[in-house]
């Protein structure tokens, strides 16, 4: 299994339905916390706002200023991503489906590790609102607490 939380996060976001499970033991064996999710839509903040209830609800973060504070950053970076810099979807007629993943723990798995970390990884699809119109896409954000 993955040893670093972006290697962690990337692989649960691209796992297929089957792999999961097995994938969420394994990373989570390796003393990481995690949530996955899949949010789609034309509009930027509801992506936003996908990741950060599903966190919450999962007890993944704290509902404390730095945790969220974290937590958007590393969304917003992993949207970079996905959005090739253009943080616009519904604006310019696009539309993303996106399976996500939030880890928490430290940077990498192992004894001796230190420190808190959260990575989010967006895997999915981005392009014009009709079906066939759309391109495979990819985002890795990764903030300390």
């Amino acid at each position: 299994m993955a040893r670093t939380i972006g290697k962690a996060a990337i692989t649960l976001a691209l796992a297929g339905e089957e792999e999961l499970p097995v994938l969420l033991n394994q990373v989570r064996q390796s003393g990481y916390q995690v949530v996955v999710g899949k949010v789609g839509s034309m509009d930027a903040e509801k992506i936003v706002a996908a990741v950060e209830t599903a966190a919450k609800r999962s007890r993944l973060i704290k509902a404390v200023y730095q945790e969220e504070h974290s937590l958007y950053h590393a969304v917003i970076e992993a949207f970079h991503g996905v959005c090739r810099g253009q943080l616009e979807l519904g604006s310019i007629l696009r539309t993303v489906g996106l399976n996500f993943a939030v880890v928490r723990g430290p940077r990498e798995a192992g004894p001796g590790a230190e420190g808190e970390w959260l990575a989010v990884a967006l895997y999915g699809t981005i392009g014009a609102p009709i079906k066939g119109f759309e391109h495979e896409v990819v985002g890795l954000g990764i903030n300390h607490l």
